[in-house]
């Protein structure tokens, strides 16, 4: 194995390919999103599926965040043992060992999930009772994203009242998540598209009140939308989580963050005047959302990534001086599936290694 790298030295000096986290960047853009809360209607709820990392969590917290949203029990699992209490897993829990552990886990701290069908919060409410524990509930409100939720209006009441019924369980909201528009890049129409999605959850809300069954919480949006559900009733919190670390993706988007996770590379080979090989590829860098971007260097464009290299082309081969051996960096073109590749954050700042976190739940997919 290799020896761990020691603060102090220069991140120039690590071995690579390898993950860097700016420290300053990562400060600025937890305090500018906190800003954004402090006077708002609806609170921020960061999402960890982002930077699965206790640290982040820890400093969001600290910073005003009401809790932690979570993707999987075993990542909120990684979050309750570093001390976090306050937990959405945003997403249904079902078969019985998963539900198990999440049991298990609602007696270590406060946890809520999502349901979207009867069969589902039966063997929430039959596995609750067996351990004598009481479990949060949101209903989940399909508002056009086409991935799970029922229906807004009736089939969004008649779940809530099963799982009003239900031993053991405490409906306690709703949750919705507009992520069909956060990549809108043009402002105007994404703000237009989220509140008119919205209306129909407003609208159920307004039902469910009548029918005596008030939402305490209802929860979604994103980094891309967060300035719209955080104003717009009836969200009460909002999950955003790419805002700590962004990529070239988001930043198209909400430019005003920054981006404060890169990847370490090698050059590898310079086969051409015009192309660059690196030793960072798709086991280094995730690409569903496209290529990453290099940094600082002029004309520099990815051309493909295979498994474990990246090949660039140059525009202007003659200005570039890079050799193998020379080190650059990347902004990945999605955070979130990028980080689940590595095991430790490098913290850096300036030009200095400060600090390593690990990523406590890198992996966690259960």
């Amino acid at each position: 194995m290799p020896n761990e790298p020691m603060p102090g030295i220069p991140f120039q000096e690590l071995d690579t390919p390898a993950l860097l986290l700016d420290l300053d960047k990562l400060e600025r853009n937890i305090e500018r999103m906190a800003r954004f809360f402090a006077d708002k209607p609806s609170s921020l709820r960061p999402h960890a599926k982002t930077h699965k990392c206790p640290q982040v969590a820890l400093r969001q917290l600290e910073a005003g965040a009401i809790g932690i949203t979570c993707a999987k029990v075993s990542e909120a699992e990684t979050m309750a043992q570093a001390g976090i209490q306050d937990i959405l897993i945003a997403n249904e829990v079902v078969g019985r060992q998963k539900i198990d552990r999440l049991t298990d886990l609602t007696q270590r701290c406060n946890v809520m999930i999502a349901v979207d069908n009867a069969e589902n919060v039966a063997a929430l409410s039959h596995a609750c009772r067996a351990k004598g524990v009481s479990l949060r509930i949101l209903v989940e409100v399909d508002i056009g994203m086409r991935r799970c939720g029922v229906q807004p209006g009736v089939p969004t009441l008649e779940l809530a009242q099963q799982v009003s019924l239900a031993s053991c369980l405490q409906f306690t909201g709703l949750m919705a998540y507009e992520g069909h528009l956060v990549m809108i890049v043009d402002a105007q129409e994404r703000e237009a598209r989220v509140r008119q999605t919205m209306i129909p959850l407003q609208q159920t809300c307004e039902l469910l009140q009548r029918e005596g069954l008030p939402v305490q919480i209802a929860s979604g949006g994103g980094t891309g939308t967060y300035d719209i559900t955080g104003t717009c009733p009836p969200t009460t919190e909002v999950q955003a989580g790419s805002y700590v670390f962004m990529d070239s993706t988001y930043l198209k988007v909400r430019p005003e963050f920054e981006p404060a996770l890169t990847v370490l590379s090698t050059v590898v080979s310079r086969p051409a005047s015009g192309r660059i090989v690196t030793d960072a590829g798709r086991k280094s860098m995730t690409q569903e959302f496209g290529w990453p971007q290099p940094l600082g260097i002029h004309g520099a464009s990815v051309r493909s990534l295979s498994e474990e290299h990246g090949i660039l082309d140059l525009a202007e081969p003659d200005v570039v001086r890079l050799r193998p051996g020379d080190k650059i960096r990347f902004i990945p073109s999605h955070c979130c599936t990028t980080v689940n590749l590595y095991d430790n954050l490098n913290v850096i700042q300036g030009d200095v290694l400060v600090n390593i976190w690990p990523i406590a739940a890198r992996g966690c997919a259960q």
